[in-house]
């Protein structure tokens, strides 16, 4: 990969950790709610899980392969 393609996926991987931090914490105030809605806090936690997997698959990409 080179030194462009670093750049872009390094600030992809950004992007995606600040959009899981801000599901963390829309998480975090649902289920504080008192009125609480099951299917909006697990469709959250759905896009939170697949955003931590497309994460991931952003930090294999930086991390060269190691032949062992």
């Amino acid at each position: 990969m080179n030194t462009a393609d670093d750049g872009g996926v390094r600030q992809k991987l950004a992007q995606l950790r600040q959009e899981h931090r801000d599901l963390d914490d829309a998480i975090k105030a649902l289920e504080c709610a008192p009125d609480r809605d099951q299917l909006r806090l697990t469709r959250l936690k759905k896009r939170k899980l697949s955003l931590k997997d497309k994460i991931a698959r952003f930090e294999d990409q930086l991390l060269p392969d190691i032949i062992a």
